[in-house]
């Protein structure tokens, strides 16, 4: 798609597999010229694995009216309450748990989103995604 302008360049968060046209994802693609119907169909297909998972993505719509956009990983908090089996985390981490995790999930989690973040080793990703956990009240074991 090189040579077009590019108008805008917006995120949105949709449940991967099964995105509908309402709110609040319809509004935002249709506030930003993105074609609600299309652009569901789109992603719905692009995302099948992934079903019923907050998913993250990346739309650039360009002057013509046509779009792209770009699947990234879950947020690292929807994996972590995933793996924990907590609804959400603790509002007061520094004083009650939100649930608990194993360091090995933590990493399954870290190979996951290796792609989107900056890290060199998985190591440093783990770290990372530790540091997420930690401030959601989660506590990370072993």
């Amino acid at each position: 798609m090189a040579g077009k302008e590019i108008t805008t360049v917006f995120k949105v968060m949709a449940p991967g597999g099964s995105a509908t046209p309402g709110p609040p994802l319809g509004p935002a693609l249709g506030g930003n010229g993105v074609n609600p119907g299309q652009f569901i169909q789109q992603f719905n297909a692009a995302t099948a694995d992934k079903n019923g998972k907050l998913v993250g993505c990346v739309i650039t719509v360009y002057a013509d009216r046509t779009f792209s956009f770009e699947i990234k990983s879950s947020p690292a908090s929807a994996l972590l309450k995933s793996a924990a089996g907590v609804e959400k985390g603790s509002g007061r981490p520094q004083d009650k748990d939100g649930g608990t995790v194993t360091r090995a999930q933590v990493e399954e989690i870290a190979k996951e989103k290796m792609a989107d973040l900056n890290a060199g080793t998985i190591e440093s990703a783990a770290l990372m995604i530790e540091g997420t956990a930690r401030s959601m009240g989660i506590v990370v074991e072993g």
